[in-house]
């Protein structure tokens, strides 16, 4: 028998130091690939003043990372992104944030990030697979490859992983896509992992005490003027502190004294103004999507039925989608959504597959 033919498969696995993607490990060197355990260093949080225990680039993450690629035998590497990281996901989130949009920063830093730079390095050390612990599944058809929620409808990140595409999926390894998250703590536990009952992390995590203005003002040196509240018919209504500091459904901390309920209802980024309404005035069925990634490769040339999210945790609702080009695509919802935000991303689905998806704008 030829070398080559007994030769083990390689996994690069993305540690994070926290319990998913150590669990990921696991079960990927169970499965019978020889493992490389890294974490990606995208933040210098101590230099921005930031406790390190609140985000997911901190020494400590590292070390967590790093204690169960030993306990599980692995060579384990810290690969340098700071300065791709700030310039690709940081500094795109400022300029979205000065544009009058509300990005979702996870969504690019899978793009650029795990799903770029990983796959160059995994090319490199001679890898077959790169693994995270992401809750989705990575399906293999006679038509290619699909991307399906992740079991545990709790816990399932598909949303944030439209824009993988057919090559990609051919390399990648989404070991929990199939479980629950209790399971996935119960292996941990009876593994002796030190992250087995590490919290998960919930913010974004260069911005870990949710101050989004501090980060944008920091990265670009740009303080955003103040500048006009208005209402839906441009009437002058008060003065807003800066367009950072507001996104689309928002009602508290808006210093207003009108009588009644107030809503962010739009942000003008050319007129520095930032439009008030009411909560019906938040609603629309129509959402123009550009930037759009389409899963299977070629986008459909007829009007298609589906699901759509238009947030992270928003429940999906049945839309007419329609292409504009290969990039471009108009979703037409059933019953009016509310809050449609510039910047966010819309998915498509069907069923538990993910369709595509690309980033919502206005018109």
């Amino acid at each position: 028998m030829r070398i080559e033919e007994t030769a083990m498969k390689k996994a690069l696995i993305a540690m994070s130091g926290g319990v998913d993607s150590s669990v990921a490990a696991y079960l990927t060197q169970e499965a019978g690939y020889a493992c490389i355990g890294c974490t990606m260093k995208l933040y210098d949080n101590e230099d921005a003043g930031i406790a390190r225990e609140k985000t997911c680039c901190s020494l400590d993450d590292i070390e967590d990372a790093r204690a169960v690629a030993n306990r599980l035998g692995m060579p384990y590497y810290v690969f340098n992104f700071t300065e791709e990281f700030r310039e690709q996901i940081i500094g795109k989130f400022a300029r979205s944030y000065l544009c009058g949009m509300t990005p979702n920063p996870c969504i690019d830093c899978n793009r650029c990030m795990k799903f770029e730079k990983l796959l160059d390095r995994a090319a490199v050390l001679g890898c077959d697979k790169i693994v995270t612990g992401h809750y989705a599944q990575v399906v293999e058809t006679a038509q290619g490859y699909q991307l399906r929620k992740g079991a545990d409808a709790g816990k399932d990140q598909s949303y944030v992983l439209y824009m993988l595409t057919q090559q990609q999926l051919a390399h990648i390894l989404f070991p929990l896509g199939g479980m629950p998250k209790a399971e996935v703590r119960k292996i941990a536990e009876e593994h002796g992992f030190v992250n087995a009952h590490k919290r998960d992390s919930q913010d974004i995590c260069f911005v870990p005490d949710g101050d989004y203005a501090r980060v944008i003002e920091a990265q670009t040196g740009i303080t955003p003027p103040e500048g006009d509240f208005v209402d839906t018919k441009g009437n002058v209504i008060g003065r807003h502190a800066g367009i950072i500091h507001y996104t689309v459904g928002q009602r508290r901390g808006l210093g207003l004294e009108l009588g009644h309920a107030a809503y962010v209802c739009g942000i003008d980024a050319g007129q520095n103004r930032v439009v008030i309404g009411d909560s019906k005035d938040l609603f629309s069925d129509t959402v123009h999507v550009q930037d759009v990634n389409w899963i299977a490769g070629t986008p459909p040339q007829e009007a298609l039925r589906c699901a759509a999210k238009i947030r992270y945790r928003h429940p999906e609702q049945p839309a007419e989608l329609t292409f504009i080009g290969e990039r471009e695509a108009v979703l037409h919802f059933d019953v009016p959504q509310r809050a449609v935000t510039a910047g966010q991303a819309a998915v498509f689905y069907d069923g538990d597959i993910v369709l595509g998806g690309g980033t919502i704008v206005t018109k």
